[in-house]
């Protein structure tokens, strides 16, 4: 099927809720391990979370890698409102380290004040939003530098209407309603491995990598080289 992009922000207070609900910790950490495999001497002593939303990533980034600074950065104020509402509360609970490692950033994709010279960025469900996907390439450049570890994880578009259909259902059959039609316009306006693959080569990105992962998921990886933006 066709690719029928969405809206770029998730910006309602009702739809950033439910996400901040929604129990997503099996994949979240899988993604935590995944690094660990990918990168096992470490991600560095600054991570930069592209589209955090929640910032459930970010979270674990911070608890995973005791000794980095970690920024989490998105577009919807009310997603990043939830995640200044947790740490607020950890930091109530735990003391002001964590508070003074991890913090968030309100801005769009590309951006001057994203934050530079990060030794590792990454994202998660971010790429299916962005109505020009090299938005998300670029900023790869501008934010890393020679040897930045990338992470890119991502929804990958079933082949038909019908397979996304049977991938809600499988995976999202109890859900709020609100995040079952938004499951489903994300297959929609996911990617495929072979486009991803073309983005990272006009991009001057071949120095990643791009593969499938599980049934519905893609993934980028690599180190940033010093090759062109």
């Amino acid at each position: 099927m066709q690719r029928t992009p969405e809206p770029e922000l998730m910006d309602g207070l009702a739809q950033a809720r439910a996400y901040a609900a929604a129990d997503f910790s099996a994949g979240d950490q899988a993604l935590i391990d995944r690094l660990s495999v990918l990168f096992p001497s470490g991600l560095g002593p600054r991570l930069l979370d592209l589209g955090c939303g929640p910032a459930n990533i970010s979270f674990r980034l911070a608890a995973r890698y005791p000794d980095a600074e970690v920024i989490g950065v998105d577009g919807a104020g009310a997603m990043l409102d939830l995640a200044k509402e947790v740490l607020q509360q950890r930091s109530q609970q735990q003391g002001p380290a964590l508070s003074q490692r991890l913090r968030f950033l309100l801005c769009c994709l590309p951006s001057p004040e994203l934050p530079v010279a990060c030794s590792a960025v990454l994202s998660n469900s971010l790429l299916h939003h962005l109505h020009d996907p090299q938005v998300l390439w670029r900023s790869l450049r501008l934010c890393g530098a020679r040897g930045t570890r990338v992470y890119i994880k991502d929804l990958r578009r079933p082949a038909t209407p019908e397979a996304a259909e049977q991938l809600r259902e499988r995976y999202l059959f109890d859900a709020p309603e609100v995040l079952q039609q938004d499951y489903l316009a994300s297959l929609h306006a996911a990617f495929r491995v072979e486009e991803v693959r073309e983005q990272l080569q006009q991009a001057g990105l071949s120095c990643l990598q791009v593969a499938p992962l599980d049934d519905r998921y893609l993934e980028v990886w690599g180190e940033l080289d010093d090759g062109a933006p």
